[in-house]
C-alpha cells in the first residue's frame, strides 16, 4: 500500500506510514502561498471523541512555539456548527486575505480509519452528523476517526480517544513544521535581498 494517493487535488496519508509528519508537511507546504495569513481552523467539539480531533490539533498546537499560523478552534474554544459562521466573520475581519487550513474529523470505510485527506479546496463541515454547513477553507484536512454508515453521531460519540489522540498529535506536528519551514523561507529571502 502506498501511502500518497493522488486524485485530482486529494491527496490521502495514512498515520500509521512512518513519514506520515514529513509528508503532510510538505503538502501542506507546497500548496500554500507565503505572502498570506496561514489559519488554521480546528472545526469541531470536546464534547464528542470523535469530533475532537480538531480542538485536539488547536489545542496543542497553541502550545508550540508557531510564528506564522493563525489558530482558531481548541478544547477551551472550540469552532463549531454553532459559532462557525462569527467565527469566519472575525477571520476576514481581523486578516486581509487569509488562507484558511480547515481541519475536521471524518466517517469513511475501515481501509481510511487513521488516514487523512488533504484537499485543496473546502471541506462541509458537520457532514457526519447531517448538519447543513457552507463548505469552508481554501485548503483542508479530513481525519478519518471512525468508520461511517449507520448512525454516525452515535459512532462519533464511541470513537477510540487513543486514534483522535495519535491523529491529532501527528497532524499538529506536521503543521508546526509547516511553519518552522515558512519561517525559514522568510528569513532566506530577507537576507538575500540587499
Amino acid at each position: 500500500m502506498t501511502s500518497i494517493k493522488f486524485n485530482q487535488s486529494i491527496t490521502t496519508l495514512h498515520t500509521d506510514d512512518r513519514s506520515f509528519v514529513h509528508n503532510l508537511s510538505e503538502t501542506l507546504h507546497d500548496n500554500i502561498p507565503s505572502n498570506r495569513p496561514i489559519i488554521i481552523l480546528c472545526i469541531g467539539t470536546d464534547r464528542s471523541t470523535g469530533d475532537s480531533l480538531g480542538p485536539l490539533i488547536g489545542y496543542m498546537l497553541k502550545q508550540k512555539p508557531i510564528k506564522d499560523l493563525h489558530v482558531y478552534g481548541t478544547i477551551d474554544q472550540p469552532v463549531h456548527a454553532k459559532n462557525l459562521k462569527e467565527t469566519l466573520d472575525d477571520i476576514y475581519e481581523t486578516y486581509q486575505l487569509p488562507c484558511i487550513i480547515a481541519i475536521d474529523a471524518a466517517l469513511s470505510s475501515l481501509p481510511k480509519v487513521k488516514s487523512i485527506d488533504v484537499e485543496v479546496g473546502p471541506l462541509i463541515p458537520g457532514a457526519a452528523v447531517k448538519k447543513d454547513i457552507k463548505p469552508v477553507g481554501d485548503l483542508s484536512i479530513k481525519g478519518y476517526v471512525n468508520i461511517g454508515g449507520f448512525m454516525e453521531f452515535t459512532i462519533l460519540q464511541n470513537t477510540r480517544l487513543s486514534v483522535v489522540m495519535k491523529m491529532a498529535k501527528q497532524i499538529a506536528q506536521a503543521l508546526y513544521y509547516m511553519d518552522i519551514k515558512r519561517k525559514r523561507n522568510k528569513s532566506f529571502v530577507k537576507i538575500k535581498t540587499p
